[in-house]
């Protein structure tokens, strides 16, 4: 252990271990076990396999899934004075050739390699010359069916690692559950073949200095007003979107507001995509709006905010990103802006990443047809046309990859195109597919749990940092912390306890959410208590229930503002689920006797209700459209056109089809706002469209 502690000191300069690194460098050097760790981003876990390299003889291999993260990692170590070098495709043949030249004579402590680099002949006879002390897998839930980053090389890790039976390995990752680190030792093969059970060390999970909170946001204007605070109050951040439409919405968003922000994801060009992180990291942008390609490499210790605009995909990824901040140890603040309408994209994604057996078998009939005389050049988009299955040509792409994991196809992708030249192997076995449907089949419930596993932590009512413990298997010391909105509540300074008419306004609300408890959303509570006569209302009889009308004279958006901060005061709970349900809480019942004082936000009464009445005609030119949404309208449209045998324009234009799908209006009054909708069509088309608009 001392020497250990002296070589932190001689080589990195630090007088201490932050928690788990001695144990796990310990184990390694003295115990001589492969090692498993599981460590957070910012909690110092490359350290681990960096200093172990370090006191052993021969070199370490370090196998990193990113050239961008090998190249920060290796200037770091180079100035310290270390000697560390990679080897990858950002190389010349010349330079490649002269680093393993080194490598073999010594030079080097640590060589960092992607996984496919085992592929290479010369590069494995070349390791046979070599002393291997030790393989470093970084990054290793890849290995992982269930890990975020599938990649198939790191599944022959396994075979490649026979070839070094007397060779420590230490297996790395930030984000791990007890499924993914039992798929990590397996493929792997630790434990297997004359090798002993790894260690397996989990610590660092606990980040006290990060306040976290969720915050339901029912529009983009109240995610805006969330983030602009962010930005106000913590000044140096990352602001997290799902999709690229969101990072460049958002951007000029911030931009218009005057702020210096940078965009990055991952349809800008590699240049591109350089000169931000470079601007970032250089302290010259101090906030930048990213999808999640934004991350492994961003190392700054000065972030004191994370914003998550969209819901991510599973707690792994959420607190792999919340990590980047407060890596000085001082505070950072986090937060979550939920709609549960965010949550349709990722599972869109999941879609996307695991195509159902029907898609992949119909890809496969349609490219043998295509390329029954030979190979065939086009884009992803060209063949997803063909695929009727699925409108998901994510879920397409995927479907080609694994058809090319089991031998059936061959692909080339040609350089800065998305055009594929596909061509079909015909005398490939059918077996391996049938495989790949089941690993598929799981994989698909695995990511489904893990996108429940998210919203379970956003509707939790225990304390959040021990949830998020809890997951990754330490156990919190305590049943609540102070910086998370569950066991200390964020109250914005504008909210105050309600006055005499607004204590009605609430008993109200919660009299319909009680009544109505989990029959009804969040818009139809609303068009209750306002007395609506929206179609939906009165074809459910509504409109005769004891709460109808109890708020007529409220705008619609005044009521919806209401019930959003009842949520966050814990008086109305929000199911889940494809139509998330309002139910009123033991809180709520104690808050409607004033049992109970709550602490709200309260909606500017007079704004909304010139926003109701003084809106402008809304069109399409200014404003985003959900494109499922148009499609969906369009459909209808062309329906009635065929039937009446009628042109489109004398139903709706496009541009109004646009608005509507932008607007999502739920009411007659909102519908009357888009361009192109007089009185006769609202006449004629208004219940259809509000109909369309609902079941969307």
């Amino acid at each position: 252990m001392s020497q250990i502690r002296t070589a932190l000191k001689t080589y990195f300069g630090f007088d201490a271990f932050l928690e788990g690194q001695e144990e796990a460098v310990h184990s390694v050097i003295e115990e001589r076990l492969d090692t498993v760790v599981i460590m957070p981003t910012g909690s110092g876990k490359s350290l681990c396999y960096q200093l172990t390299a370090m006191l052993l003889d021969g070199v370490t291999l370090v196998i990193s899934p990113l050239i961008a993260l090998m190249k920060d990692q290796v200037d770091a170590l180079e100035a310290r004075g270390l000697p560390a070098t990679f080897i990858n495709s950002s190389l010349s043949l010349e330079e490649m050739t002269e680093r393993m030249q080194s490598m073999r004579d010594g030079s080097y402590k640590l060589v960092y390699v992607a996984p496919e680099r085992f592929r290479n002949n010369y590069f494995m006879d070349l390791l046979k010359r070599v002393e291997v002390s030790m393989v470093a897998v970084d990054e290793a839930h890849c290995i992982s069916q269930w890990g975020h980053d599938f990649r198939p090389d790191y599944l022959r890790l396994k075979h490649v690692l026979q070839e070094f039976a007397g060779t420590r390995v230490m297996a790395l990752t930030a984000t791990a559950t007890a499924e993914v680190r039992e798929d990590i030792i397996a493929n792997l093969g630790l434990g297997q073949e004359g090798r002993n059970a790894p260690s397996i060390f989990v610590f660092g999970f606990a980040r006290p200095n990060l306040s976290i909170k969720v915050s339901r946001a029912a529009s983009h204007d109240v995610k805006l007003e969330h983030t602009l605070d962010a930005v106000r109050n913590y000044r140096t951040g990352i602001v997290y979107c799902s999709t690229r439409k969101n990072v460049e919405r958002v951007f000029k968003l911030l931009d218009k507001e005057g702020l210096q922000v940078g965009f990055y994801h991952g349809g800008m060009s590699d240049g591109e995509r350089e000169e931000t992180q470079n601007k970032f990291m250089e302290k010259k942008v101090p906030v930048v709006v990213a999808t999640n390609a934004f991350g492994m490499g961003v190392d700054r210790d000065d972030l004191r905010f994370i914003v998550h605009w969209d819901i991510p995909g599973s707690l792994e990824a959420y607190y792999q990103e919340i990590g980047r901040a407060g890596r000085d140890g001082e505070d950072a603040f986090c937060d979550l802006l939920y709609n549960y309408a965010d949550v349709k994209t990722q599972e869109f994604f999941i879609e996307g990443a695991n195509p159902m057996k029907e898609t992949i078998e119909e890809t496969l009939k349609v490219i043998r047809k295509r390329c029954s005389h030979g190979p065939a050049n086009m884009s992803v988009s060209d063949w997803a046309a063909n695929i009727h299955s699925t409108n998901n040509e994510m879920a397409v792409q995927t479907a080609m990859y694994i058809l090319e994991r089991a031998g059936l196809i061959v692909r080339e992708v040609e350089s800065g195109s998305r055009t594929r030249m596909i061509d079909v192997l015909t005398d490939a076995p059918m077996e391996p597919l049938r495989e790949q449907f089941v690993v598929m089949g799981n994989k698909r419930q695995r990511d489904r749990a893990r996108l429940q596993a998210m919203l379970d932590y956003v509707d939790t009512r225990d304390c959040r940092h021990n949830y998020i413990l809890n997951y990754f298997g330490e156990p919190g010391q305590s049943l609540s912390c102070d910086t998370c909105d569950i066991c200390v509540p964020f109250v914005s300074e504008t909210a105050r306890p309600p006055d005499e008419k607004e204590w009605e306004v609430i008993q109200k609300i919660l009299s319909c959410v009680a009544r109505l408890s989990d029959r009804f959303g969040k818009t139809r509570i609303a068009q209750v208590l306002i007395g609506s006569k929206a179609k939906p209302v009165v074809s459910a009889n509504l409109h005769e229930h004891r709460t109808y009308g109890l708020l007529s004279g409220y705008p619609e958006n005044y009521v919806k503002a209401l019930i959003d901060e009842l949520v966050r005061d814990g008086s109305i709970s929000v199911s889940r689920g494809e139509y998330p349900l309002l139910k009123i809480t033991p809180r709520g019942k104690e808050v409607a006797w004033q049992n109970e004082v709550p602490r709200l936000d309260f909606p500017d009464l007079n704004k909304a209700s010139r926003g109701a009445s003084k809106r402008g005609r809304v069109t399409a030119e200014h404003v985003d459209y959900d494109p499922l949404l148009f499609e969906k309208l369009r459909v209808w449209r062309n329906g009635i056109c065929r039937t009446r045998g009628i042109p489109a324009y004398l139903v709706l234009a496009d541009k109004s089809l646009r608005a509507i799908a932008a607007a999502q209006p739920d009411s007659f009054a909102e519908l009357e706002q888009i361009w192109g909708l007089g009185a006769n069509k609202l006449k004629q088309f208004g219940d259809d469209i509000l109909a369309i608009v609902d079941e969307h």
